[in-house]
């Protein structure tokens, strides 16, 4: 090919898309290399076994942001929800469970007490994830304010936290940088609530209840919901969301190919000038924009010789160390739950009894262990969408975080024994689940990382703590999308905003590239 590109994205992930749907949107002759032969990259739909089909790694839909939506008008390029706002039930063994909506719970070990300050709970958690939301929105701004639009950017969040009002903005001033665990103590009584949100708030991180920044984490989950969005099961599953994304991309004139793995981001003088491809094929073009995560981009593609020291020595120290499996089974019925009807195996299922329950687990795999009694999300997604299942069979997808990450080297726990403990604990619950399992898939996260191609099989390429935050993620010198290499920039979700099938990397990138013109 001797075809030269206005940009060239690395990776078909759905930020990778985002960005190049909005640029070809703008007029831009753009080319996205995806080294699979699927895009999506998290977000896929793939077999399991004979018929049945999982979403192989993202598994829920409830961040993807209404603008990218619009903007790229994915529902009529074929974006369908087979179901919407997914209660969630946090499971007890003796069948007493409890079920949690945005604006109300029921059951379990709920007090009155509880029951009345839940609703005012998440509701106040919802206007400081609105702040949130609101600045993800945009660029981050510099922490050296040397322009206007910096000290524009940044008094702008400072007004949005000012109109909280005194009380609300001492509270998230008080709350936002400390741990979950303490915040859920001071509200609630019942374990089987507070191990619910705990969960959600350590979901896809390296953190424990007990850790600082998971109220920080717990507000950035809860950004979708400030934004309108509830829990959602795509038709056809997530990779239904990136065919859409790749759609509207090769509607607005991009180019998509698969099965073209990038060896390296050639640089001359100090500017991106193109990729070389695996199989030694070189493409150039004006600038190359990249959706794989910051260290395989800085410290693979570009390289650190194209690089100053001090840049590479903070991008190594980039926090990406992963710990979240995903069970996939192909079953020949929806299990049985004690107390909990077959229509109710729709929600999102949780087995996180109590916080504590959540602090061990973590305390195991900081030392290199899996847990013995691991937390669990659960979904059967098949129960909304047929398609996904043989008629009267059903799949099952399960998150299990604290499986610890192991690298090229170290000895990985036990893959059977690791997936046999996770189907005892699910089966406490649900006797008789084993007999109905005809496949079992367990991904580990190093196995997320080899299929999926993130670093350290981080879900969201990087923690997201308050030094990897904002104008700090993944580190300052690259944290508006452009880096130090010119021409190259960042549309991943280790940029900013974050992880979660939002889109806003993505739509960010795409616009501060936009914006720079000719200057990009």
């Amino acid at each position: 090919m001797n075809k030269r590109f206005d940009a060239i994205v690395v990776g078909a992930g759905h930020n990778g898309l985002t960005c190049a749907a909005y640029l070809a949107k703008n007029g831009r002759k753009v080319l996205v290399l995806e080294a699979a032969e699927q895009i999506g990259g998290a977000a896929v739909t793939r077999p399991l076994h004979d018929g049945f089909s999982v979403s192989a790694c993202a598994h829920l839909l409830y961040m993807l942001h209404p603008r990218v939506i619009r903007d790229l008008d994915l529902n009529a390029h074929g974006l369908k929800l087979a179901a919407r706002n997914l209660p969630t039930l946090a499971l007890a063994e003796d069948g007493r469970h409890l079920i949690l909506e945005q604006d109300g719970a029921e059951g379990g070990d709920l007090t009155a007490r509880d029951a009345a300050a839940y609703p005012a709970f998440m509701q106040r958690l919802r206007r400081y994830a609105g702040i949130l939301a609101a600045a993800y929105r945009e660029r981050p701004p510099r922490l050296v304010m040397n322009k206007w639009r910096e000290a524009r950017a940044l008094a702008g969040l400072a007004w949005k936290v000012r109109r909280l009002g005194r009380d609300n903005m001492r509270e998230l001033l008080r709350i936002g940088a400390i741990n979950i665990y303490d915040v859920l103590q001071e509200e609630f009584d019942s374990d089987l609530l507070k191990g619910a949100l705990g969960l959600d708030a350590v979901m896809g991180s390296h953190l424990g209840p007990r850790s600082p920044n998971t109220v920080l984490t717990f507000l950035h989950r809860l950004t979708g919901q400030a934004e309108g969005s509830g829990l959602t099961v795509p038709a056809g599953g997530m990779g239904a969301v990136s065919a859409a994304l790749g759609k509207s991309a090769e509607q607005h004139g991009a180019e998509i190919r698969t099965g073209a793995r990038v060896r390296k981001v050639l640089v001359e003088a100090g500017r991106a000038t193109g990729v070389q491809l695996a199989s030694g094929e070189t493409l150039n073009a004006d600038m190359v924009v990249s959706g794989a995560d910051p260290k395989t981009t800085f410290l693979d593609l570009v390289g650190a010789r194209n690089l100053e020291t001090g840049f590479v020595r903070r991008v190594q120290h980039i926090r990406m160390r992963g710990n979240v499996a995903k069970l996939h089974l192909a079953l020949d019925a929806l299990p049985s739950f004690q107390e909990l009807e077959a229509e109710a195996l729709g929600g999102r299922l949780l087995i996180a009894p109590s916080l504590d329950y959540l602090e061990l687990a973590f305390d195991r795999c900081k030392y290199g262990d899996a847990p013995q009694a691991p937390p669990l999300e659960i979904t059967f997604p098949s129960v909304h969408d047929a398609t996904l299942a043989p008629e009267g069979k059903h799949v099952m997808s399960a998150l299990i975080p604290y499986v610890p990450y192991r690298s090229d080297g170290e000895p990985e726990p036990a893959r059977e024994a690791i997936q046999n403990t996770i189907i005892d604990r699910l089966a406490a619950y649900a006797p008789g689940v084993r007999d109905l399992i005809r496949h079992a898939e367990l991904l580990t996260p190093a196995d997320i990382e080899t299929q999926f191609g993130t670093h350290g099989g981080h879900w969201h390429q990087g923690e997201y703590t308050f030094e990897q935050f904002m104008m700090l993620r993944p580190v300052p010198g690259s944290a508006q999308y452009a880096t130090p290499v010119g021409g190259l920039y960042l549309c991943g979700a280790g940029s900013h905003p974050g992880g979660g099938i939002m889109g806003l990397a993505g739509h960010n990138a795409a616009m501060e590239i936009i914006r720079r013109g000719a200057q990009a």
